[in-house]
């Protein structure tokens, strides 16, 4: 199925039945920002005040982003398209099932398609494993530009930290965790420029 642009996938979104997500859910979390932006943010799913608002990173994580991204000098709502990988949020907060990750897989494919950034932003391990080899490890690669990848040539991927971790980790010390988030953020709005 081809879309026309991003209204037609969220249409199409809402109306999803294709996992049992779409039971418990209050609402669909398609997306937040700028269609036109060069970066593109992907996190893993929503949680509880993503479902309640419908939009993605509201809640405590999402206001630690927007402090990060402000320290970056990346505007959230103008140099940023945020997508997840699913738009439903699992119980529990849990990870997103493989089969949760698949029913989403053509709507996310369509959202990047129709945005066409120039770096994706893959926010956290569930992000990363989606586009990136499963056995690499985060806490090893966050920061690394990744090209060349299959179907989505053209396009760097970077993986990042999320700040669902940054959270629990409140240095801020060189090497500290949230220190390595600030400088891929700083790196990313720099790639974005050129």
């Amino acid at each position: 199925m081809s879309f026309e642009n991003l209204k037609d996938i969220e249409k199409e979104v809402q109306q999803c039945k294709s996992c049992p997500l779409y039971i418990s859910r209050n609402n669909v979390v398609f997306s937040d920002g700028s269609n036109k932006a060069k970066i593109m943010l992907i996190g893993e799913a929503p949680g509880a005040d993503e479902d309640k608002q419908g939009k993605p990173f509201v809640g405590r994580a999402g206001k630690l982003l927007n402090e990060f991204l402000k320290l970056a000098g990346i505007n959230r709502n103008e140099d940023l398209y945020i997508a997840n990988t699913i738009k439903c949020r699992p119980p529990e907060n849990r990870k997103p099932a493989k089969e949760e990750k698949a029913a989403c897989e053509r709507f996310l494919q369509a959202q990047i398609n129709t945005v066409k950034p120039k770096i994706i932003v893959l926010c956290g391990a569930t992000a990363m494993e989606s586009f990136l080899d499963k056995k690499l490890k985060i806490s090893k690669v966050r920061g690394e530009f990744f090209e060349n990848i299959k179907g989505y040539e053209g396009i760097k991927f970077i993986p990042i930290l999320h700040p669902s971790y940054l959270l629990r980790q409140h240095s801020t010390e060189t090497g500290s965790p949230r220190d390595l988030t600030l400088k891929d953020l700083i790196k990313i709005k720099k790639t974005a420029l050129i």
